[in-house]
């Protein structure tokens, strides 16, 4: 059983300050016996100085390493502490000498010894702590290739350590060679930055002044050494060392070079942050099984997709045995052979949980990966698949790297896991309504997934009062209406109409409605919202389908609504002091007709003033395409001159109106379409 890496952090700590005292003594205690004629370090305050170096390494390394939940902001928040802590240390030290300069104890040896080896603690722990948080950064999303590069600069530090015991002068040839040997490899190293790529635009700006700060505290503190050591008192002269050389060098590259690559990230922040949402909007409301693919497929493509999204050397998905159906395993780059033996060495509990379809919900996700000992590959990552919340299987990641899975990656196949097995589940579920009665049991899923869809009661404010009706021709429509509250003051609004009807026509619109919820909380600018959506839905309509609709933003406090229209039915508008209804025939074409960029030409935005009395009214085709027995339509003339003798009743009054006048027009309660009406009164 080894030793838990809380216990290895204190006992590194308590060795670490055991050699600091023990090479202080010894330094203090040669410069009490022995003249400045003899500046010749002897080898012991040298080995235990660098043990010191090799201890906090050790406590830094499992305190921050090893550590699970850390963003980029927190690490260099800590190199920021870690150097304000050993400024203030530094400077109460400066202000003793300064405040007793005239005294014999502020020109002693003995003091000044003391007070520099203090120095000399403090800011090692400052260089060794931001080497190994630059270490972090350095790593994230590493390949083996960089993961060796490392190591080897890693072993060039400790043969540097080595090399300092040998007692050469900074200024010997030799000394000078093994430096810049160091500093070609911090060079290299000091151009792997992609965790700026993930920086949002205030972030950056943070970032850049830790780094900023963290350059000040490099360049004051060698200043500070290099006053205390320009005299005879001291001997063991801390900055005369090619490690402590070295090791600055390298975190002033990285720093520096951070920077430089974080300033010349910033104007593209802003950009890069809307793909990034896009792009994770769009997996969210993308379907994962296109018609007529199997269950099967749908394994596949999650395996093969999820590889390619976090860059994975091997996997395998395993699906349990069904009444219907044998066990199935698919493997990528792995033999099964391999699979059992990763199966037995992992220790970690979750990930075996998970593997034994025992997956608890509450673990959390950065629980998902371990390392792997005895195998080709040294991480891995498995997501439980579920299926009406019963897992019914895993999958299974490998690198060949450790810590090869990061945050980002874990959320993006959790995402790739949750779209499947949505799929999975809505594909059994169509099985099943084939195999009873197959339409008729499918109808009635299809109506219960409408009747959730469509909101039971709209959110309102004070400024208006809003009254909906639908009615579906069949079991199940492809109207959809919903309203948003995004604060105190703005309101989001949509009406739309899927192409169709029934089951495909209903499922459509299930997509419009995650579309409506995501999109308008991230933007309330109609043009935008289309053409988002649009976006969205080319890529997963069939080609010969589409969706109209009519987007609308109310903003309580200017008194202004803002809309575009998607080739839906006009507005119809009644304004209290003109006294006067009209429709606003804005120009605009439905959703997933154009799919390209060029959609964004066909978007025209409108605003309006509304005043109290005002009326809006929203509706799809089928109330003024509803025909009567001379196949005569209802129309917009009639739509029109319903509401305008009914302008001065409440809501509810209005919609009762207007439904009984088309009722009465078409003489009968057969419906030849979805019937959608929404009245919102000012």
């Amino acid at each position: 059983m080894g030793i838990p890496d809380k216990l290895k952090m204190r006992l590194s700590m308590i060795l670490a300050i055991f050699a600091w005292i023990t090479f202080t003594y010894f330094d203090l205690l040669y410069l009490l016996k022995h003249t400045a004629s003899n500046p010749t370090v002897p080898l012991l305050p040298r080995v235990f100085q660098a043990l010191f170096f090799v201890f906090l390494y050790i406590y830094y390394r499992y305190s921050i390493i090893k550590s699970e939940h850390f963003n980029f902001l927190d690490l260099l928040w800590k190199v920021f502490v870690s150097g304000l802590i050993t400024t203030v240390v530094s400077l109460s030290i400066r202000l003793f000498f300064f405040f007793f300069s005239s005294s014999i104890l502020a020109k002693s040896v003995l003091p000044i010894n003391i007070f520099y080896h203090i120095n000399v603690g403090m800011v090692s722990a400052f260089l060794i702590s931001t080497f190994i948080i630059w270490k972090k950064l350095i790593l994230y999303q590493k390949s083996k290739l960089l993961q060796q590069f490392w190591s080897l600069f890693e072993y060039s530090m400790i043969g540097a350590l080595l090399f300092d015991l040998l007692g050469y002068n900074i200024t010997d040839p030799v000394a000078v060679a093994v430096l810049i040997f160091l500093v070609l490899q911090a060079v290299v190293l000091t151009f792997n930055l992609k965790w700026v790529a993930y920086l949002n635009f205030k972030q950056k700006w943070k970032s850049i002044l830790f780094i900023i700060l963290v350059i000040i505290y490099l360049w004051y503190f060698n200043t500070n050494l290099l006053a205390f050591e320009d005299g005879t008192s001291i001997i063991n002269k801390h900055l005369g060392k090619v490690f402590v050389l070295a090791i600055s060098a390298f975190i002033f590259l990285y720093a520096t070079i951070s920077v430089l690559v974080i300033l010349f990230n910033l104007p593209t922040s802003s950009v890069f942050e809307r793909k990034i949402k896009e792009a994770m909007d769009f997996q969210r409301l993308s379907q994962a099984i296109p018609a007529g693919q199997t269950e099967e497929q749908v394994f596949e493509i999650l395996l093969d997709s999820s590889m390619s999204a976090v860059f994975a050397d091997a996997a395998w998905i395993e699906i349990g045995a069904t009444a219907e159906k044998s066990k199935l395993v698919y493997y990528r780059n792995v033999k099964k052979e391999q699979v059992d033996l990763i199966k037995e060495s992992v220790k970690h509990s979750t990930v075996k949980k998970i593997l034994r379809t025992e997956f608890d919900k509450t673990t959390h996700p950065q629980k998902i990966t371990t390392t792997i000992k005895d195998s080709d590959f040294k991480t891995i990552m498995v997501l439980p698949v579920m299926v009406k919340n019963i897992q019914i299987g895993s999958l299974a990641l490998l690198k060949d790297v450790t810590e090869g899975f990061n945050r980002e990656m874990v959320n993006i196949i959790s995402t790739f896991v949750n779209q499947a097995s949505i799929s999975v589940e809505n594909f059994r579920l169509i099985n099943e309504a084939l195999e009873n009665e197959r339409y008729k049991e499918e109808l009635k899923i299809a109506k219960r997934v409408q009747k959730a869809l469509l909101p039971e009661s709209l959110e309102m404010i004070e400024d208006f009062e809003i009254q909906p009706y639908s009615i579906a021709a069949d079991e199940v429509g492809g109207d959809y209406y919903d309203t948003l509250k995004l604060s105190e003051s703005n309101y989001a609004l949509i009406i739309a109409d899927v192409s169709g009807k029934g089951t495909s026509a209903a499922f459509n619109m299930s997509q419009m409605k995650g579309i409506f919820h995501s999109l308008a909380r991230i933007t309330i600018d109609p043009k935008e919202f289309l053409v988002h959506a649009n976006n969205a839905l080319s890529a997963c309509l069939e080609r010969t389908s589409f969706i109209t609709g009519a987007f609308f933003h109310i903003d309580a406090t200017t008194n202004k609504i803002r809309f575009s229209r998607a080739g839906h039915c006009p507005s119809l508008f009644y304004s209290k002091a003109d006294n006067n209804a009209g429709y606003f025939k804005n120009k605009g074409l439905g959703l997933g007709i154009v799919r390209n960029l060029s959609y964004e030409n066909y978007v025209q935005v409108n605003e309006l003033t509304y005043s109290k009395g005002d009326i809006l009214i929203l509706y799809t085709d089928g109330i003024t395409e509803a025909v009567n027995a001379n196949n005569e339509q209802f129309g917009y003339d009639r739509l029109k001159h319903s509401l305008e003798l009914r302008t001065d009743l409440p809501t509810e009054e209005i919609k009762h109106g207007i439904i009984n006048d088309l009722y009465n027009f078409i003489g009968s309660e057969n419906l030849n379409d979805d019937y959608t009406l929404v009245i919102i009164k000012f």
